[in-house]
């Protein structure tokens, strides 16, 4: 019997440890969504001075281009604001909107009527006789079009998305990595 008296104490120990615990917890929580909710005030504080200095930027008639990779930049800073939108703060729904924005800037350089990259590479491809890398691909459809602002980053999504649609076939070659249209493939291993 001398064993179970100490147990309700070992019990009440580490019921107030875990009651300590939860306490210092969800008060590190408050801390930490109060710091939160300061950053995402900030950080639209900052979104909308970058739109009026890109405004004036704009109107003054200096370095457009450069504005255009900011935004991109700033893309990376909407995504936060999207996920900010679901702890309901009002700083939260303004971020999404600012971001909003400008993602819609950065991720529009095609005027309507132009080719997309998937037609662009595609018929880029299909006039080759040899497997091409990204780089290759890229540096081909920058002196074709010298308008568009051409990203070896973009134009190999481009070609990683033909392979998921069975556009061209993917092949490597030691660490490189080539692109070939199916098309050309079939006809080649049907002769």
């Amino acid at each position: 019997m001398s064993k179970n008296p100490p147990t309700p104490s070992i019990t009440a120990d580490y019921a107030q440890r875990v009651t300590d615990d939860l306490s210092a917890n969800r008060t590190e929580q408050e801390r930490v969504r109060a710091e939160l909710a300061r950053l995402q005030e900030e950080l639209v504080r900052l979104e909308e001075s970058e739109q009026v200095l890109t405004k004036m930027q704009e109107v003054l008639g200096t370095t457009p281009k450069q504005t255009a990779r900011k935004n991109k930049g700033s893309k990376t800073a909407a995504v936060p604001a999207a996920r900010r939108s679901n702890g309901k703060t009002a700083a939260g729904k303004t971020g999404t909107n600012t971001g909003g924005k400008t993602s819609k800037k950065a991720a529009s350089p095609k005027k309507p009527g132009e080719p997309t990259w998937l037609e662009l590479t595609t018929a880029h491809l299909t006039a080759q006789n040899e497997p091409k890398s990204a780089a290759e691909v890229s540096s081909a459809l920058t002196e074709a079009h010298p308008e568009r602002a051409v990203q070896v980053a973009v134009v190999r999504n481009t070609l990683e998305q033909g392979v998921a649609q069975g556009l061209f076939e993917r092949s490597k070659q030691g660490r490189s990595v080539f692109y070939t249209p199916v098309v050309a493939v079939s006809a080649q291993s049907g002769s």
